[in-house]
């Protein structure tokens, strides 16, 4: 659990939003094809 945290807190540190954040977290865990994450653009947040 602490590596969890400190995976969240890192991704919060480097601007990430609580969304992009949970998809991140459910591709990992699932490895569902709509939660991968893209290229990061200005548009997305």
């Amino acid at each position: 659990m602490q590596e969890s945290a400190r995976l969240i807190l890192g991704l919060r540190a480097a601007g990430w939003s609580e969304k992009k954040i949970n998809d991140f977290l459910l591709f990992i865990e699932s490895g569902e094809e709509q939660y991968k994450p893209g290229k990061d653009t200005d548009d997305e947040e």
